[in-house]
């Protein structure tokens, strides 16, 4: 973006979303309650950013007439297509990176996202899946024991010790965010985003995975530890492993949340069998029990379909989706064409919004071929911009 930016000639504009990093309304109380927390919406986030817009070509020396693209990854490029579809005469196009806007009930099947991640441990090294598939049942047996618990906590180099059974709930539940969170950020290169990780880690990963599945499930998970300290111990400096921290929490994990048990109802299951996580369906009334009693909300299933039209996305302009083949929030994701001015860009190398990052001389040919592509269609909305067709 800000090599995009200085090419084009133009304003880079980070905007944060309300009640993420220092914008809390309500200050020390703006988590406090469902009533605090009742303005926290991506519908309230979209007037924000039409209305910051506005102010800043009004305030802005020579900025009055300029044309303006949103761009953003993830949740953000999310926000940035709905901005261009609700707010066309503020925005006159948007690129949006990662963006799973139809990960919404009855709009694609609830496994993809799981199907995606086991696809790039299955493509990395042999037996990598079938081991991690292996290593659930393995846990559950080495901690039917007090004596296995404490093996498992010695093996993983764990902060805190398991303790009972329940405890490895919590540690599985670790363990496949770890997964999960390598494939989003499965770079060619080194990199920061979520842990300092290797060039592509999901390699890295594997190769402490590539032994015969029929070996005993101690070796099973003497080679989990090992693959998971890749992601959590990169650079060798940590002196444990800390299981009770995401790796995600400074991205608002809380405040996203909400937003799930509001209006961002995106269904997850498993099955074990085309996944190589333990089996889990969705349940949405489980879901809704849970969000009832962490905020006093139950989530509205169909909204984001409602406000954001789902996949009828035809009358819209202007938009460019751009997916990578190993991002597993590609599954919810635009990857086809809707129409000549609403166009998918699929990156087969890519992980989570690689096509945003800075350009690196281990990039792969389809994402410098995807961005060259994004700032052609820059250049085209502008242009038509000026000419008043936007």
């Amino acid at each position: 973006m800000w090599q995009v930016a200085g090419e084009l000639g133009a304003m880079l504009v980070f905007a944060e979303h309300r009640y993420y990093g220092d914008s809390l309304p309500f200050g020390a109380d703006s988590y406090s309650d469902s009533k605090h927390l009742n303005y926290l919406s991506s519908e309230q986030a979209l007037a924000d950013f039409a209305v910051l817009i506005r102010e800043l070509k009004r305030s802005v020396p020579g900025a009055g007439h300029s044309a303006v693209i949103a761009v953003g990854g993830s949740y953000g490029g999310m926000l940035a297509a709905w901005l261009r579809m609700k707010y066309p005469s503020v925005v006159v196009g948007a690129l949006s990176a990662s963006a799973p806007i139809w990960q919404f009930p009855g709009m694609v099947p609830c496994g993809d996202f799981y199907r995606i991640v086991t696809r790039d441990f299955a493509a990395a090294g042999p037996n990598c899946d079938a081991n991690i598939r292996r290593s659930w049942s393995a846990i559950d047996q080495i901690a039917s024991t007090a004596e296995g618990l404490a093996w498992l906590s010695w093996t993983f180099g764990l902060c805190a010790p398991l303790k009972t059974r329940q405890d490895t709930v919590g540690f599985k539940q670790w363990l496949q965010e770890t997964w999960v969170n390598l494939a989003m950020v499965d770079y060619p290169y080194e990199a920061s985003f979520l842990q300092p990780l290797p060039p592509w880690p999901i390699q890295v990963v594997c190769k402490h995975l590539a032994f015969d599945p029929s070996v005993s499930p101690y070796l099973v998970l003497q080679g989990v530890s090992q693959a998971a300290r890749v992601y959590y111990n990169h650079t060798g400096t940590s002196a444990c492993l800390n299981t009770s921290s995401s790796a995600t929490g400074s991205l608002g994990f809380l405040g996203w949340y909400y937003q799930a048990c509001t209006e961002m109802v995106m269904p997850m299951c498993t099955d074990g069998v085309q996944d190589m996580f333990e089996p889990r369906p969705w349940d949405f009334q489980a879901f809704s029990d849970e969000c009832q009693v962490l905020f006093g909300v139950r989530p509205r299933a169909s909204w984001a379909e409602t406000q954001y039209g789902g996949k009828d996305l035809a009358a819209h302009s202007n938009i460019v989706f751009s997916n990578g083949g190993l991002d597993p929030w590609s599954g919810g994701g635009v990857t086809c064409n809707i129409s000549d001015s609403v166009v998918a860009i699929v990156i087969p190398e890519g992980a989570h919004h690689l096509d945003l990052r800075h350009d690196n001389e281990r990039d792969p040919p389809s994402v410098r071929a995807a961005r060259a592509l994004e700032v052609a269609h820059f250049k085209a909305w502008v242009r038509q911009a000026r000419q008043g067709g936007a």
